[in-house]
């Protein structure tokens, strides 16, 4: 029997901590951002992605991976402070690319609690006039 409290007790006291740890949160104002139409004659877009962190511990962007070597992210190195915002800039270079529609995904990984968020970029790109 006192073995059994004593379990009891360790169990309780570890979910106790486990649930009372401080958590980054992150939260996109949007996570697929639409480039539109624009031409093969200039085809470097870019795409701002704003987050808040909305948890209670600062938070951390571990990396940003893009799909493709046609998409390239940028984003705040520095921990965001709870309430604070920061942000992912996502640049597309379709040089070299068909044209026509495209839609690529920048996989983000952080310290939150959602550890891993997608963002996506799509637009369509119309060939050169000639």
């Amino acid at each position: 029997m006192k073995k059994l409290l004593t379990i009891a007790f360790m169990l309780t006291t570890i979910l106790t901590a486990a649930y009372g740890q401080k958590q980054a949160e992150i939260k996109f104002d949007k996570v697929t951002q639409d480039l539109g139409t624009f031409s093969e004659s200039n085809p470097v877009q870019e795409a701002t992605f704003v987050f808040t962190n909305v948890g209670d511990a600062p938070l951390v962007i571990n990396q940003a991976i893009a799909s493709c070597g046609c998409t390239v992210p940028t984003y705040t190195k520095t921990p965001v402070q709870p309430g604070q915002k920061g942000q992912v800039k996502v640049t597309y270079n379709g040089e070299g690319k068909f044209p026509g529609h495209f839609k690529k995904s920048v996989t983000v990984r952080t310290n939150a609690k959602t550890e891993m968020t997608r963002l996506y970029v799509e637009g369509v790109m119309t060939e050169k006039k000639k």
